[in-house]
Protein backbone atom coordinates (compact mmCIF):
# COMPACT_ATOMS: atom_id res chain seq x y z
CA UNK A 1 0.00 0.00 0.00
CA UNK A 2 2.81 2.44 0.88
CA UNK A 3 4.56 1.68 -2.41
CA UNK A 4 1.36 2.37 -4.37
CA UNK A 5 0.89 5.73 -2.63
CA UNK A 6 4.55 6.57 -3.23
CA UNK A 7 4.22 5.73 -6.96
CA UNK A 8 1.01 7.75 -7.33
CA UNK A 9 2.67 10.74 -5.65
CA UNK A 10 5.72 10.34 -7.89
CA UNK A 11 3.56 10.26 -11.04
CA UNK A 12 1.68 13.37 -9.88
CA UNK A 13 4.95 15.22 -9.24
CA UNK A 14 6.25 14.20 -12.67
CA UNK A 15 3.05 15.53 -14.31
CA UNK A 16 3.38 18.83 -12.44
CA UNK A 17 7.02 19.12 -13.51
CA UNK A 18 6.06 18.56 -17.16
CA UNK A 19 3.63 21.50 -17.20
CA UNK A 20 6.44 23.94 -17.93
CA UNK A 21 7.81 24.08 -21.47
CA UNK A 22 11.01 22.11 -21.86
CA UNK A 23 12.97 20.59 -24.72
CA UNK A 24 12.10 17.06 -25.85
CA UNK A 25 14.72 14.53 -24.68
CA UNK A 26 16.60 17.30 -22.84
CA UNK A 27 18.46 18.40 -25.99
CA UNK A 28 19.98 21.89 -26.14
CA UNK A 29 17.70 24.51 -27.65
CA UNK A 30 18.54 27.20 -30.21
CA UNK A 31 18.86 30.79 -29.01
CA UNK A 32 15.48 32.20 -27.99
CA UNK A 33 13.73 34.91 -30.02
CA UNK A 34 11.48 37.29 -28.12
CA UNK A 35 9.12 39.83 -29.68
CA UNK A 36 6.26 41.92 -28.37
CA UNK A 37 2.68 41.02 -29.29
CA UNK A 38 2.65 44.04 -31.59
CA UNK A 39 5.76 42.80 -33.41
CA UNK A 40 4.24 39.31 -33.83
CA UNK A 41 0.99 40.81 -35.14
CA UNK A 42 2.92 42.80 -37.78
CA UNK A 43 5.00 39.76 -38.77
CA UNK A 44 2.21 37.15 -38.98
CA UNK A 45 -1.18 36.93 -40.66
CA UNK A 46 -4.18 37.09 -38.32
CA UNK A 47 -4.66 33.30 -38.61
CA UNK A 48 -0.97 32.57 -38.01
CA UNK A 49 -0.97 34.87 -34.99
CA UNK A 50 -4.00 33.03 -33.57
CA UNK A 51 -2.28 29.64 -33.96
CA UNK A 52 1.34 30.49 -33.12
CA UNK A 53 0.82 33.04 -30.33
CA UNK A 54 -2.62 32.12 -28.92
CA UNK A 55 -2.37 28.31 -29.31
CA UNK A 56 -5.25 28.12 -31.77
CA UNK A 57 -6.03 25.34 -34.26
CA UNK A 58 -6.85 25.62 -37.96
CA UNK A 59 -9.75 23.63 -39.45
CA UNK A 60 -8.84 20.09 -40.61
CA UNK A 61 -8.06 19.61 -44.31
CA UNK A 62 -7.60 23.39 -44.75
CA UNK A 63 -3.82 23.44 -45.27
CA UNK A 64 -2.16 22.72 -48.62
CA UNK A 65 0.78 21.31 -46.60
CA UNK A 66 -1.45 18.39 -45.65
CA UNK A 67 -1.00 16.99 -49.17
CA UNK A 68 2.54 18.29 -49.81
CA UNK A 69 4.63 15.44 -51.29
CA UNK A 70 7.83 17.16 -52.47
CA UNK A 71 11.22 16.70 -50.81
CA UNK A 72 12.15 19.56 -48.52
CA UNK A 73 11.87 20.85 -44.99
CA UNK A 74 9.19 22.35 -42.77
CA UNK A 75 10.09 25.48 -40.82
CA UNK A 76 8.34 27.46 -38.08
CA UNK A 77 6.31 30.21 -39.75
CA UNK A 78 7.23 32.55 -36.90
CA UNK A 79 11.02 32.34 -36.93
CA UNK A 80 11.94 29.92 -39.79
CA UNK A 81 13.59 27.35 -37.50
CA UNK A 82 13.59 23.94 -39.24
CA UNK A 83 11.28 21.59 -37.31
CA UNK A 84 10.72 18.65 -39.69
CA UNK A 85 12.00 17.15 -42.93
CA UNK A 86 9.86 15.63 -45.67
CA UNK A 87 11.18 12.15 -44.75
CA UNK A 88 9.48 12.54 -41.34
CA UNK A 89 6.06 13.33 -42.87
CA UNK A 90 3.22 10.87 -43.44
CA UNK A 91 -0.51 11.01 -44.21
CA UNK A 92 -2.32 10.38 -40.93
CA UNK A 93 -5.77 10.95 -42.45
CA UNK A 94 -6.56 13.45 -39.67
CA UNK A 95 -6.57 16.57 -41.87
CA UNK A 96 -3.39 18.14 -40.51
CA UNK A 97 0.23 17.69 -41.63
CA UNK A 98 1.63 14.86 -39.50
CA UNK A 99 5.15 13.67 -38.79
CA UNK A 100 6.62 10.56 -37.12
CA UNK A 101 9.36 12.52 -35.36
CA UNK A 102 10.90 15.99 -35.13
CA UNK A 103 14.25 17.70 -35.08
CA UNK A 104 14.16 17.20 -31.31
CA UNK A 105 16.35 20.09 -30.19
CA UNK A 106 14.06 22.45 -32.12
CA UNK A 107 10.87 21.43 -30.28
CA UNK A 108 9.69 22.18 -26.73
CA UNK A 109 6.74 20.44 -25.07
CA UNK A 110 4.27 21.08 -22.27
CA UNK A 111 1.14 19.45 -20.86
CA UNK A 112 -2.13 20.84 -22.20
CA UNK A 113 -5.27 20.35 -20.07
CA UNK A 114 -7.72 22.33 -22.24
CA UNK A 115 -9.55 19.16 -23.33
CA UNK A 116 -9.76 17.94 -19.68
CA UNK A 117 -7.52 14.93 -20.32
CA UNK A 118 -3.85 15.91 -20.56
CA UNK A 119 -2.24 16.07 -23.98
CA UNK A 120 1.32 16.91 -24.98
CA UNK A 121 1.45 20.22 -26.80
CA UNK A 122 4.58 21.25 -28.67
CA UNK A 123 6.10 24.58 -29.63
CA UNK A 124 9.03 25.93 -31.61
CA UNK A 125 11.97 25.97 -29.20
CA UNK A 126 13.29 29.25 -30.66
CA UNK A 127 10.22 31.54 -30.69
CA UNK A 128 7.73 29.57 -28.59
CA UNK A 129 5.22 29.44 -31.45
CA UNK A 130 2.49 26.82 -30.94
CA UNK A 131 2.71 24.07 -33.56
CA UNK A 132 0.35 21.28 -32.47
CA UNK A 133 0.07 18.16 -30.33
CA UNK A 134 1.86 14.81 -30.26
CA UNK A 135 -0.06 11.54 -29.91
CA UNK A 136 1.03 7.91 -29.47
CA UNK A 137 -1.05 6.56 -32.39
CA UNK A 138 1.43 7.01 -35.24
CA UNK A 139 3.19 4.46 -37.44
CA UNK A 140 6.43 2.60 -36.64
CA UNK A 141 9.18 3.11 -35.77
CA UNK A 142 8.23 5.89 -33.29
CA UNK A 143 4.47 5.20 -33.04
CA UNK A 144 4.10 8.97 -32.64
CA UNK A 145 1.93 11.40 -34.58
CA UNK A 146 3.24 14.96 -34.43
CA UNK A 147 0.03 16.66 -35.60
CA UNK A 148 0.88 20.17 -36.83
CA UNK A 149 -1.08 23.23 -37.90
CA UNK A 150 -0.17 23.93 -41.53
CA UNK A 151 -0.35 27.70 -40.98
CA UNK A 152 2.33 27.36 -38.31
CA UNK A 153 4.74 25.96 -40.90
CA UNK A 154 6.56 27.15 -43.99
CA UNK A 155 7.57 24.47 -46.50
CA UNK A 156 10.90 24.95 -48.25
CA UNK A 157 11.35 22.59 -51.23
CA UNK A 158 14.75 20.95 -51.71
Amino acid sequence: MKRRIFLLNLITLMDIAMISIKPVFGSPTPSIITKTDEEWQRLLTEEQYHILRQEGTEPPFSSPLNTEKRQGSYHCAGCQLELFTSTMKYDSGTGWPSFVTTISEHIATKKDFRMILPRTEYHCARCGGHQGHVFDDGPPPTHQRWCNNGLALQFIPR
